[in-house]
Formats: C-alpha cells, structure tokens, sequence
C-alpha cells in the first residue's frame, strides 16, 4: 500500500454537488483533491459529438439494435443515444445485483452526470422540508427553507439559472436570468389552466445563460444558442456543468487536484483520533492500491456509490460501515416518479410557429398536499409540460416523393402539447442497499444490491395526475389524448436519494444539521445519499446549495481546530 501526498480535503466524485465542494474549498485556500473513478474529461475538449449533424451518425444518432441489447438499463436512460453514449457507464462495466428491478443510470468521467443532467433548478419550497414530519409519512428535516435560501442564492448567481419571478408558494423564486418564453400554446395553456383551475403553468428554472453576467463570463462561459445538443456537452458553456463552471474555477485558485481513474474502495477511520484519515483508492488502470489523507472529507459519489463507499468503510468502530451505528446506512432510498404521462392535438394556431428549440420545459408546480393532506396519497408532484408543431405535414409517411415531398415538409403540421409528472416517494426502510455477500467487482469491491420499489401511495399518485392532467388538456381543447403509466422501474428516473439521510436525532439518522456524520465529524455527505425525504421539485439545485453551506461550515470548524 502506497502512502500518497496529504491534502486539507479530499472530494469524492466531480459530478454536480462534487464539483461545488471543490470549488468552495478550493476558495477557501484549501488544497483539495478530487477522486474521479472514471476517465478525465476536459471542457470542449471532451466533448467529440458536440457539433456533429445527424447524418454524420451511422443512424442518424440512434443507437443499434446490438447496442440496444449489449445495455437493456442504461439504453432507456433520457438523452442516451449513439451522440452521448460516451458519457454513460454501459451495463456491463459495473455491474450489480438487482433485487427488485432497479435501473441504475452512471456516467463514470470528471464531470460525472452534470454533463448529462435535466438542468431543472426550481428551489424546493418550506412544505417540501416540513410535509414529511407534518402528514407522519418521514422523520423531521434538520433544516428549514430559511436555513437554505441564501445558499439557494449563493449557487444561483454562479450557475445562471433562467426564470420568472411568479410569487408561487410551492416554487419560491431565485436569482433568476431572463426566461425562455412561452410558445402561443403554451401561453394558451398558462392562460386556461390560471383561469379555470387556479393553478400555475410557468417558463421552467433551468440552468441556462439566457443572458450571461459577469461572473459567467469570468468563467469563459457564453450565451445559450438553444441548440438543444445539451448532453453532448456545450462548447459555449450555455449550461452549468463542473466542467464549464466549478471545476475550472476552481483550479484557478492553484489548489485543485483531479485524479480521474480513482476508484474509491473505503473511507479509513482512525480509532485513537475518532476521525477519518483518508481514502484507500484502487487506480482504474494499474489496479495499485493507493492511500490519500486529508483533515476533512466530502463524499459526493452520487448517492447509491455513497452509500456503497460508506458500507465498505469497515473498522473495528463502525464494522458495519462508517458511522453506521443505528443499523440504518443504505436504508429508506427514494427516488422521483416519472411513471405517467400524456399528449394530446390541438387545432387553431396554425398560423403561428416558433423561433428557436429552446432546451427547456414549462412547468406546473405542486398543488397537491400543500398546507395538509387533501388527497388519498401522501407527498405532492410538479408537472413538466411544452407544446409545439408536428413536423412533415400532416400527411406523415404518405406525403409522396419529390416535389410533394418537399412541400409536405415545409408545412408544419397540428400543435402538440405532452405533460409528464415527477412525484414525490416515500423513504421507507424496506427500500434499501446493502452490499453483496458473496459477489464483488472487477476491482475487488462488493456488488451493491438493491431492493427498492413502488408502493400503494405511487400508484394513487399516478391515478390522480393522470386524471387531473387530462381534465388541463380537455379544458384547454386538446384531442385525441393519449395518456400512460408506462411502470418504469426505479433508477430510471436518475434521482436516487438516501441511504444516509440527514436528521436531528443520531438514532434516526446519519447525518446533522450541517451534513457531516453524526458519529464522524470531518465526514460530510452533500449528495443525493443525504436526503431526508425526496421533495417534488428536481433536486439537483439543492445538492449544490447544501454542499457550499456544508464546506462554509466544514471551513470554520476546521479553523477552531
């Protein structure tokens, strides 16, 4: 075992909450390492379909029917096709043992998933902090909306996050970029849905430079050109990633080190001291066994390789995983349910079209559960929608060759308009991880085993988003809807949280107030691992939030020594 240069901080994991743990430390004058299991990639320079047009693809961008059946899980995965390929883990490369059917989405490279990532950023509002405990389906949050906002704030004015200021309860506003407007259907929808429903239909928060300011220019970033090539990575920087943004400004400090090929096997504890002391690392390529120290350590490995960093992280103290005492490291993981969804046509507005595929959606806030529960399921769910206009006439296949041809597809057809749902779940301690007896990687770590599923307050969910979702379009004139709970397994939807939730009390919980493990204190967790409960709002914006207000107090306490 090699014993390597010693650090004030280590980071595990470059994706989007990994990304602002480095930035924030490295700010803060810490030398810092970040331990990436993948290949490195830079920015533009990583990025080899960034610009490539459809017939430079064997399939016009869609992927074989070998590729297909080589990678069942993550050829599912939204976004993922023979241009981005390359940012997503294939099947076969890390594998694990699913106990229910649990589809898990990875991208292994310096950047992580914010090269792939939805890019949603509303904030989650005080009835997503305070419902679980209220209406008894969660333990209490640590935290209140007022603890988080100003770091909502904080990361906002780095990231460039385009939106409207509305005043609505259940989506509080930030510190917004001017947004995408609303298509004429679209705006028919908002202005319907308001007067017949008293319910919000808005331009979505999306991490987006509609308008760069200053410090996104300091950051070598540009305007969104509303290509919506997004997840082949953006050569102007339009969108937030590590790549384009913290990790690049944090290297500026002179105090980031990146070790792409670091697969991370365990956190090592140090009985005398009571802390951890660093990380035993297995290179990727060489297979060497590596030892990396430092005073203070973030694991933002994404959620499940948290938790199975954690869980590996055995000692004569913890030898059922770091700070693992209560028995509850890897427990009550949730997720977000995507499983239904609906479009439908409209007539009229056939002299109208758009000007530019802007690489966002609208969106219908929660309005369910807000103040109590006032429905037969628990937890609430936003509506993601957008409208726009057939393309090839509405003769399709049949529209000729030729001079027909052309004519057909230079008259767009009728308006369409989708809604989809994303709901909030239930952490329950019957959902769980845990590692594999018997069965370990390529780099002798254990298989993660996953055990996580739906429950009845799912499907209710689904029921009533799919009739109320219906009554919006009918409302509003729209035909022919078709409507789905297509019964996607778990993972699919790629926001896993928890296995290491925060809480008040140490019995229930493995993290306080302030992120770090209640039984190891310069151990933080900022990653999707940390969440208490799972909120109805897109998550990702939050991760970043917690991760810079975890390493401001990580930085004063490591200064009181």
């Amino acid at each position: 075992m090699k014993i390597e240069t010693e650090y004030d901080a280590i980071v595990i994991g470059s994706g989007i909450s990994g990304g602002w743990a480095a930035k924030e430390l490295c700010e803060k004058g810490l030398k810092t390492l970040v331990l990436e299991r993948g290949r490195d990639v830079k920015h533009i320079a990583g990025y080899p379909t960034m610009s490539n047009p459809a017939w430079d693809f064997k399939l016009r961008g869609s992927i074989s029917r070998q590729q297909q059946e080589e990678n069942p899980y993550i050829s599912k995965a939204a976004g993922y096709d023979a241009t981005t390929a390359h940012f997503f883990v294939k099947d076969a490369d890390h594998p694990y043992i699913q106990e229910k059917p649990f589809e898990w989405i990875r991208g292994y490279q310096v950047g992580g998933k914010s090269l792939t990532w939805g890019r949603a950023c509303a904030r989650w509002a005080d009835s997503d902090f305070r419902a679980p405990e209220r209406d008894g389906y969660g333990i209490a949050w640590p935290i209140t909306y007022e603890d988080i906002a100003p770091w909502y704030s904080h990361v906002e004015k780095f990231v460039g996050i385009s939106g409207s200021k509305e005043g609505i309860e259940t989506m509080p506003d930030g510190e917004f970029l001017p947004p995408y407007e609303l298509n004429c259907v679209e705006q028919h929808l908002r202005t319907v849905i308001a007067e017949k429903f008293g319910r919000h239909y808005v331009p979505g928060r999306w991490a987006h430079l509609t308008e760069p300011q200053q410090v996104h220019l300091e950051q070598g970033r540009g305007q969104c050109q509303n290509r919506n090539l997004c997840m082949r990575g953006c050569p102007f920087g339009g969108y937030f990633s590590s790549n384009s943004g913290t990790l690049p400004w944090a290297a500026r400090t002179g105090n980031l080190t990146i070790r792409p090929h670091s697969v991370v096997h365990s956190i090592l504890y140090d009985d005398k001291l009571g802390a951890a002391t660093g990380v035993k690392v297995i290179d990727a390529q060489s297979k060497e066994v590596l030892v990396f120290k430092a005073k203070i350590i973030f694991v933002n490995a994404s959620a499940l390789n948290t938790n199975l960093i954690l869980l590996s992280s055995k000692s004569a103290r913890f030898p059922n995983g770091l700070g693992n005492d209560n028995g509850l490291l890897g427990k009550y993981i949730a997720f977000q349910n995507y499983r239904a969804g609906m479009s439908g046509e409209i007539d009229g507005f056939e002299d109208q079209y758009y000007e530019v595929r802007k690489p966002s959606e609208c969106i219908i806030p929660n309005f369910r559960n807000v103040h109590r529960q006032d429905t037969d399921f628990v937890g609430g769910y936003v509506i993601f929608s957008g409208a726009g206009r057939q393309g090839w006439g509405e003769a399709g296949a049949d529209a000729g060759i030729g001079a027909e041809l052309k004519k057909a597809a230079s008259q767009p057809g009728k308006w369409t308009a989708y809604m989809y749902m994303q709901g909030e779940t239930i952490p329950k301690a019957g959902n769980h991880v845990r590692l594999s007896e018997d069965q370990t990687d390529q780099w002798g770590i254990p298989l993660l085993v996953t055990s996580v599923g739906y429950d009845d307050n799912d499907d209710r969910m689904v029921r009533d988003f799919l009739a109320e979702g219906r009554k919006m379009m009918e409302a509003a004139g729209f035909k022919n809807i078709q409507a789905t709970d297509n019964h996607q397994a778990p993972g699919l939807d790629i926001h896993e949280m928890g296995g290491v939730r925060m809480g008040r009390d140490p019995a229930t919980s493995l993290l306080n107030e302030h992120n770090q493990l209640h039984l190891c204190r310069n151990v933080y967790v900022t990653d999707g691992a940390c969440m208490t409960s799972t909120g109805n709002q897109s998550p990702s914006i939050l991760y970043m939030a917690l991760t810079a207000r975890a390493v401001d107090h990580a930085v004063r306490e490591l200064k009181k020594g």
